[in-house]
Formats: structure tokens, C-alpha cells, sequence
């Protein structure tokens, strides 16, 4: 169940307002005392303004939080390959450092899953891949020959281990389609009409073997992935030469992780399956022809490989997580139907199967709306940061997200869809960017976005093995423009509380406690700002997020390669 309960007007948020009422002075009156009479006519206002009631139960639990994640795709084969190692070394600390600098400032925002993109070798291919862009073609370790290059993804695996070195927790592997030499067209996506995955016939345990052959290889260094993601969005049809990407039907998937999970447990390999990626909340969840939509055999994963009941059901098969993933595009607006669907998935999850995990596992920006209009043009500023942490909220809340992952860490294009932006640096804070500014496989210019730093509001507090627990606002907030709240414990008692303030007002806020909290604020103001403010009293600024360790202080910082 949500526990920050929905109010029906603005009345209803108690938001602290500042503006003074007007009271006409005498023209006597100086300047700087007019001034000084505002400021405490305002902060007057302020603390006078009933607070919200925030109480966290630590009793009441809900999921477990298996952390927060984002992928390398496409940007880090040059980045990770080319760039100078002192960048590399500094985007590398914005994504997964949990340090902080000598006045406590956090150095990053402490990622805790990496995803790393197994590619199907449209890289080699070059310009007979058909895919023009080169920032989305991608190599494969397994050559025409049936050998492996274990050189390749030099990029890739340059940002795996610095996040390795860091004590990045959790590693997933993932692939958009099988390798060019095992598909049916020779090619790294579909052909137009084929509904079905891109694998020639015969091939299916080839494929299986594949994934165990580069899992095992992994391991063999000391660099196991936790899970493995072996379809990706398998209700789209891919079949033009954008990027690497294959359909794939319920039936095939079943098939391919039936042949899959022994030849993990007889590897001896502990990466666990996780299956779903679905391109949609809706097509995990429910049955397509339920609303009036084609089903084409790609939609009700959850009932289809986790029903007990289903002949494809998976659950019972070893190497494989008990969890359902899917993305959150095309479901997030209005704000209104971003919370009802939300609600009608978690129902139709646990009817499913009650003990079935959620993953929300990629999301950027794609869908028009009326906030931020769309995808189009990066925003390094609050309104997107905002915007997302509103999804985030949501989709821990309301489908109790257990994982929660932003598509694509770096990003060159002019599109909101990256952590750091990437671009050459030239102009006024704006530099150019896209695939034709080919300086930028090299070297280029690093923009760090709010968007980073709210995530960051949560990845760096809320850590893997931490429990959602009960968190009321009263009055309770808005969706659209109030503060939502939403708090985590850990085994070993701490717990912290993320406030997401959507008003361009400051919210005084009442937490139950009597002794100081640190706070960590992300707002035009600061990135992660700490700072320290009473239990009691605590003010969220206007359009920020911020997140409170209730126990007092911070979590402590450990050294880098020492994983909690």
C-alpha cells in the first residue's frame, strides 16, 4: 500500500508560505530597515505556518531494496577507451564514489547496480551493420569462429572496474540482441514482420551457452555479475537499424531461460536471471487484449512466468530471481494516471504471485507532458530532476520497486536521457553534441545534471538490503505540487527519510525527533548540500529534494575497493 496518501486540492498541502501580508510603512522609514522588516515579517510567516507531520514506523515493512542502477550503454566504449584518464576518473567518482570532501560534501552519488551491455557485435560490422550512428553499435566478445576476444568492450570494462573500485555492490549484465553470427539475418536487429526473436534456427542453445561462457569468464577474474537481463524490451519490434534490439515472444523467452539456467548452476555460477525488461509497466503486468490492445504473445509476464499455474512458469527454476522487470516509459503522464497505474500494476502483480519482486530498470525521458514537454533538449537543471523524482517516489511507493535504474549514465546528445552530459565544451556552457561531433570520442567537456544529484538522493543513502518502512504526511500531499516522503531502514537501525518538495514554496516539516538530522539537500542551491537541522523543525527548500539520516548523522563513508 502507498503510505503518502493522496489530498484532492491545494488546501490540503501545508505548505508553508513566505510572502508577508502588505502593510503600508511611512515614507520615513529607511531602506535597509524596510528591508530587514521583510526578511522577519517572512520568516515569522514561516515558522507560524503549521507544519507537516512526517511519521516514519519502522514496524511497518515493505519490499527490500535491492539498489538503485544505470546502464554504460552506449556512451562508455569511447568514454571509458579514449577519453583522458583524469575525466574518466571524474565521471567515474560523480556515478559511484560514496566519499566525501573535506568539508563533507559527497564526492558522487554511490550507484549500487552497474549494467553492462553485452553487445552483439555491430561495432565490427561498422557501416554494413546499417546502423549509421557509431555511438550505438557495440562489440562482442564472440567472434565469427565460435572464439572469444576477450579484449573487446575495452571501454565498457574500463568503467566496470572503476566501479568495481569504488564498491559498486551489484553488477548486471544485459543484451539487446544476440550476437550478428547466431541471428537470422546476420544483422544486430529484426526484420520488418518478424515478430519473433532474432535467432536462427538451431541456435538457441548456442545462445545459452554464450551467456554462461562470458559469465564464467568474468567470474574466473574475480568479477562476478549478479544478474543477467537476456532480452531487453521484447514487445518492440526493432526492426530498423537505430540500435541493436530484437522481439522476442513469451514462448521464445521461456525456452531461452529453460536452456539457460541449468548451464549456469552446472557452471557453478550464482548470476541470477532476471527476466521481463519489459518495454512497458503495463505489458509486465497485464494482458494487452484486456484494454483493446494487440497481444502478439509479448504481454502478462507476470502471470505467464511466475504464475505456478502458467506451462511457462519459471519460478522453479534454478538461477533465476524471483522478480518481474519492467520500464516505466509511457505511463508517467498526467500525474494523475502516473498513480493509477501504478496501483493497478502492484494488484495485478500480486495476483500473479504475492511473493514475485518488482524492478523498474530503465527509464529515461520520452514521453510528452506538460511540465517539461518531452525528451528533446537536455535540462542539467531542477524541473527534469524534479519530474523524476516524482517517478522514482511512485514507483517505490506505489509497485514497491525493489531496484530502480536510469537508462543511460553519459550522455552526448541533446536529449534527456544521461546522468553526465558529455560535449565539447565550446560555446557558453552549452558546447556542441550528437554523433557528428566526432571530438567527442576522445575528450570532450563533463556537465554534472541535478538530475544526477537527486538520484543520488536516494542511490547513496538508500543501500542494497535496506526495507521500505511506514512513512505518512499529514496533511497529505498532492502528487502534482506537494512533498512526498518515503523512508528506509537498514539491519543495523539507521534509517532515512527521502522528501521530494515539488512546491515553489519552502515546506516546514515536523519529523517526530528531537535530536538534530543530517540533511542532504539537492536544490539550485547545492548538490547533496549537507547540513544539519532539528527533527522537529526542519525546512525542505522550494523545488528540492532532500534526504534525512533520522539516526542523527550521516552514514559513514568507507574506503574505495571495501564493499559495505
Amino acid at each position: 500500500m502507498n503510505d503518502c496518501r493522496h489530498a484532492q486540492g491545494p488546501l490540503s498541502r501545508g505548505v508553508a508560505r513566505t510572502s508577508a501580508p502588505f502593510v503600508p510603512l511611512p515614507r520615513s522609514v529607511p531602506a535597509r530597515l524596510l528591508m530587514f522588516l521583510t526578511f522577519v515579517l517572512g520568516v515569522g510567516l514561516l515558522q507560524a505556518a503549521p507544519a507537516l507531520s512526517i511519521r516514519v514506523d519502522p514496524a511497518i515493512r515493505h519490499q527490500s531494496i535491492d539498489g538503485f542502477g544505470a546502464s554504460d550503454a552506449w556512451r562508455c566504449q569511447f568514454v571509458g577507451r579514449n577519453w583522458p584518464l583524469e575525466k574518466r576518473e571524474r565521471i567515474a567518482d560523480l556515478l559511484f564514489s560514496r566519499e566525501t570532501d573535506a568539508q563533507g560534501h559527497p564526492r558522487g552519488i554511490g550507484l549500487s547496480i552497474w549494467r553492462f551491455n553485452l553487445g552483439a557485435g555491430t561495432a565490427e560490422q561498422g557501416e554494413a551493420s546499417d546502423i549509421r550512428n557509431p555511438w550505438r553499435r557495440a562489440e562482442c566478445f564472440l567472434n565469427a569462429d565460435g572464439s572469444y576476444d576477450w579484449s573487446k568492450l575495452a571501454g565498457q570494462r574500463w568503467f566496470l572496474e572503476a566501479a568495481r573500485r569504488r564498491g559498486v555492490e551489484r553488477f548486471l549484465a544485459f543484451a539487446n540482441s544476440p550476437p550478428v553470427h547466431l541471428t537470422r539475418n546476420a544483422r544486430g536487429y529484426a526484420t520488418k514482420g518478424d515478430h519473433s526473436l532474432n535467432l536462427r534456427s538451431g541456435a538457441l542453445a548456442d545462445y545459452a551457452e554464450y551467456f554462461v561462457t562470458v559469465l564464467a569468464h568474468f567470474a574466473e577474474e574475480g568479477r562476478p555479475f549478479a544478474y543477467l537481463s537476456p532480452v531487453n524490451e521484447p514487445q518492440w519490434d526493432w526492426d530498423s537499424p537505430g540500435q541493436e534490439g530484437t522481439p522476442a515472444l513469451n514462448e521464445e523467452i521461456h525456452e531461452l531461460v529453460r536452456q539457460l539456467s541449468p548451464r549456469l548452476a552446472a557452471a557453478g555460477l550464482d548470476t541470477q536471471i532476471v527476466i521481463g525488461e519489459a518495454g512497458t509497466i503495463g505489458h509486465a503486468a497485464i494482458s494487452m487484449a484486456s484494454i483493446g490492445q494487440p497481444a502478439e504473445g509479448r504481454d502478462d509476464q507476470a502471470q505467464c512466468f511466475f504464475n505456478p499455474a502458467s506451462p511457462h512458469y519459471l519460478g522453479n527454476l534454478p538461477n533465476v530471481a524471483g522478480i518481474i522487470s519492467a520500464h516505466s516509459y509511457h505511463s508517467v503522464w498526467p500525474v494523475e494516471k502516473q498513480v493509477t497505474y501504478r496501483r493497478q500494476v502492484h494488484a495485478a502483480l500480486q495476483a500473479a504471485n504475492p511473493r514475485l519482486g518488482y524492478w523498474m530498470s530503465e527509464y529515461c525521458i520520452l514521453q510528452r507532458n506538460g511540465e517539461i514537454r518531452g525528451g528533446g533538449r537536455r535540462d542539467l537543471g531542477m524541473d527534469t530532476a524534479l519530474y523524476v523524482a516524482r517517478i522514482i517516489h511512485h514507483d517505490l511507493t506505489l509497485t514497491d520497486a525493489r531496484s530502480w535504474q536510469w537508462w543511460t549514465a553519459l550522455s552526448q546528445v541533446d536529449y534527456k536521457d544521461g546522468l553526465v552530459y558529455l560535449d565539447d565544451g565550446s560555446g557558453d556552457g552549452t558546447g556542441r553534441m550528437g554523433a557528428q561531433v566526432e571530438s567527442l570520442q576522445h575528450d570532450g567537456a563533463i556537465r554534472e545534471s541535478k538530475l544526477l544529484w537527486v538520484l543520488g538522493n536516494y542511490s547513496r543513502f538508500v543501500r542494497p538490503g535496506m526495507v521500505r518502512i511506514g512513512c505518512t504526511v499529514e496533511p497529505a500531499p498532492s502528487p502534482a505540487d506537494g512533498l512526498l516522503a518515503s523512508a528506509y531502514a537498514a539491519d543495523d537501525g539507521s534509517r532515512v527519510a527521502v522528501l521530494v518538495n515539488l512546491s515553489r514554496e519552502p515546506a516546514l516539516c515536523d519529523l517526530g525527533i528531537e535530536s538534530a538530522a543530517a540533511v542532504y539537500t539537492t536544490s539550485d542551491a547545492g548538490n547533496l548540500k549537507p547540513g544539519r537541522q532539528s527533527g522537529r523543525n526542519l525546512t525542505i527548500p522550494a523545488r528540492a529534494v532532500a534526504t534525512v539520516c533520522l539516526d542523527g548523522g550521516a552514514k559513514p563513508s568507507r574506503n574505495p575497493g571495501q564493499p559495505d
